[in-house]
């Protein structure tokens, strides 16, 4: 069999968005799969259910990627780890850069009541080092530059980590000249009514909140690889400055921008994870007209209930730029190359529409 690629966006549906991806794909005639985020504890199950149902019931998976840490993200890989004989569990963890982090705390003297302090604060991550370490699988470090199979990582870089564990709302008593973002106006930011008003915009029109998305997001872990001459770029809940990574990161990666073929919108759509500027470095600049069809693909893992996720504005600022673009919204899709083995039941979907109208 050619080689191929099938790449699941499983469809996480609470009250919240959440992620939970499974890939399979072959290269030079061996398969691999790789499973990044596994959404709540109940949507593990499901993930779970879904590789075996799909993926030829196997036993093994090479795989498992923890982006960060929140709860959408990183509890449901409970469930796939019990199952499962896992090659490789990657996953950052704070705690154990606490001899390093130490001297950027006040009030902090012990490294080991700082390593528990930031094992406390980072539970689900901790939860999935239990599992590891009782199953003896292995975890490695998702730092720009390394390899998780095919999959190229593109941020965060160690240094950038480092200054998030030190400046997040999670590990408090930093010292004062050390924080320089993501304090008490985020947590407030993230914590307050969403509802914003909507303006009509004729076509091209974008504009982005100038605050930023949180230390814990931008913790996340960015893959990209090449495959069957397809671009693709999974981003996790990754913000502003951990695309910037990517995109200074790109050449050394080999990755020519703009120009990607399946992109995974960041945070389920949020509005604080992008710039303009950043999209029309990555996917290319705003096109002068709609497009009768798009050229790439755009998926963003949204729950039906989620009011907040989607943005208008982030549908609006992909199809600028020539997405054929899909929201989960109770529904799994899957995006897969040519030659990827068939799959009864699964139809063609039909791009969303353009919103006329976003966020003021």
């Amino acid at each position: 069999m050619a080689d191929y690629f099938e790449i699941d966006f499983l469809g996480v549906e609470t009250k919240k968005s959440g992620d939970a991806i499974a890939l399979r794909y072959e290269k030079d005639g061996a398969t691999f799969i790789h499973v990044v985020d596994g959404g709540y504890a109940t949507t593990g199950e499901t993930l779970r259910n879904h590789v075996l149902a799909h993926y030829d019931n196997p036993k093994f998976i090479d795989h498992v990627v923890a982006t960060h840490n929140d709860g959408d993200h990183a509890r449901g890989l409970v469930a796939v780890l019990e199952h499962f004989e896992v090659g490789v569990l990657w996953m950052l963890r704070p705690w154990m850069y606490a001899d390093e982090l130490i001297g950027r705390f006040e009030t902090y003297t012990s490294i080991d009541r700082l390593r528990s302090t930031l094992r406390s604060a980072y539970a689900n991550l901790a939860a999935l080092e239990d599992i590891a370490v009782k199953k003896g699988i292995e975890i490695r470090e998702p730092f720009q530059g390394a390899w998780i199979g095919a999959f190229h990582v593109m941020a965060p870089t160690r240094a950038r980590f480092l200054d998030l564990i030190v400046t997040s709302n999670k590990t408090p008593e930093a010292k004062a000249e050390e924080v320089t973002g993501g304090g008490i106006f985020t947590t407030l930011l993230e914590k307050a009514i969403t509802a914003v008003a909507l303006i009509r915009a004729a076509w091209g029109a974008e504009a982005f909140p100038a605050e930023d998305t949180s230390n814990e997001n931008e913790m996340s872990v960015v893959q990209y690889a090449e495959m069957c001459g397809e671009k693709i770029l999974l981003t996790a809940d990754t913000g502003r400055d951990g695309l910037a990574e990517v995109i200074d990161y790109a050449p050394a990666a080999g990755l020519s921008l703009p120009g990607i073929s399946r992109f995974q919108v960041p945070h389920h759509g949020g509005r604080r994870n992008l710039t303009t500027d950043l999209l029309d470095k990555i996917l290319g600049p705003r096109l002068e007209n709609p497009p009768a069809q798009g050229h790439f693909t755009a998926i963003i893992s949204s729950a039906k209930e989620d009011e907040d996720h989607p943005r208008k504005v982030v549908m609006r600022a992909a199809i600028h730029r020539g997405a054929n673009l899909h929201m989960t919204e109770g529904r799994d899709i899957r995006s897969s190359s040519a030659g990827a083995p068939a799959r009864s039941g699964w139809n063609a979907l039909t791009p969303a529409s353009y919103p006329d109208e976003y966020e003021e």
